[in-house]
């Protein structure tokens, strides 16, 4: 479980099909701390398991180390399904990308944004993206017949970052986005056309499945 918040932007060191799966490796500081093969860290929103990390992630988790060394830069390994790649905006990733990075949620962390599972609904395409006056504008079309989890003022997490919808036109949502949420996600270096991971809010969802199950037959 994630709240949305991103810790950081990673870079993507390599990714590449091996005999075995495909392999994620990122480049990452804060997302290391405390890191342990089997932790679950949200890259561009997606849920993946910390298969390996290396020596300058170790000197991340904080264990007698000095300030200076918790900040060096590690690196992070995934294993990612076929099915991971081809159904969200993994197919696009290549080495100097940045991509959003988020810790699960701790028991006795802040919930600053809202409940995101790491599990992808669908790919969203960015429609526009442009800074008006200070802030900046982002609409984005999702896929067929996801209106219906569209609510205005409600949640999404786009490429993993909690957002507030603020326009609904059918499949597309429109947000607004601060000055540092641009400086300190991925969305900075996205352009119209661009891919992102969408999922919706889990609570909706599990809304629309009651009320489907309590629907007669026709």
């Amino acid at each position: 479980m994630f709240t949305g918040i991103v810790e950081e932007t990673g870079k993507v060191v390599s990714f590449e099909k091996t005999d075995t799966a495909w392999k994620l490796r990122l480049a990452a500081k804060a997302a290391l701390a405390g890191v342990a093969r089997g932790d679950s860290i949200a890259v561009n929103g997606c849920c993946l398991t910390v298969v390996a990390f290396d020596a300058a992630g170790t000197a991340a988790a904080g264990t007698g180390t000095t300030a200076a060394a918790a900040t060096a830069a590690g690196t992070v390994e995934f294993d990612v399904l076929e099915e991971t790649r081809r159904l969200t905006s993994f197919s696009a990733l290549k080495p100097g990308l940045a991509v959003n990075l988020e810790r699960s949620l701790r028991f006795d962390g802040k919930v600053g944004g809202h409940f995101v599972t790491g599990h992808i609904d669908g790919l969203g395409k960015i429609e526009v993206l442009e800074p008006r006056g200070q802030d900046f504008y982002l609409r984005v079309r999702g896929p067929g017949g996801c209106g219906r989890h569209l609510v205005h003022k409600g949640s999404i997490a786009i490429d993993g970052i909690s957002l507030t919808v603020a326009e609904v036109e059918g499949d597309t949502l429109a947000v607004w986005l601060i000055p540092t949420t641009m400086s300190v996600t991925n969305l900075r270096e996205k352009r119209a056309g661009d891919p992102v991971n969408l999922e919706f809010d889990l609570l909706g969802k599990y809304v629309e499945k009651l009320l489907a199950a309590r629907t007669p037959a026709a």
